[in-house]
């Protein structure tokens, strides 16, 4: 059996490392960079939801196009999306379903809106109230129409 002193034991004395300065320094520069770099990234964000929600409605709008060349006319407000899934009562001319999946939501989790007459011009007005989930708002939060 080997025995080892206490010279093997212990540490060199030219043990090199970090400072606590030297990581302070370090860390306040990564800091920094997360401060200019975090708002850029998360606006990007909000950016690309709006863009989904155009696409989708997009998408619905061509949904219910058909349902119209269909039936010869647009769902009632009563009726809503869901007339492009389940056929409506009494509408003997529907061929659908019109989406190969069920109405999605909005980016932030609420339905879209579908109302019909239009009160913005169109045949009928298809919307999103924003990440807020209201009416109205600025930015993010600002409706989104057909």
């Amino acid at each position: 059996m080997r025995h080892y002193t206490e010279r093997a034991l212990s540490v060199p004395e030219s043990v090199s490392g970090f400072t606590l300065l030297e990581l302070l320094v370090v860390m306040v520069i990564i800091g920094l960079l997360a401060g200019y770099v975090g708002p850029k990234y998360f606006a990007q964000i909000g950016k690309s939801e709006i863009k989904v929600a155009k696409s989708q409605m997009v998408a619905l709008e061509k949904a219910l196009d058909q349902y119209r060349l269909d039936t010869g006319h647009y769902p009632t407000s009563e009726q809503g999306l869901s007339a492009l899934n389940a056929a409506p009562p009494n509408e003997p001319k529907w061929d659908g379903p019109y989406l190969k999946k069920a109405v999605p939501p909005d980016p932030w989790g609420n339905p879209y809106l579908y109302m019909i007459p239009s009160e913005h011009g169109g045949e009928f007005d298809l919307y999103s109230y924003g990440k807020d989930g209201q009416p109205g708002g600025e930015g993010e939060a600002a409706d989104i129409y057909n």
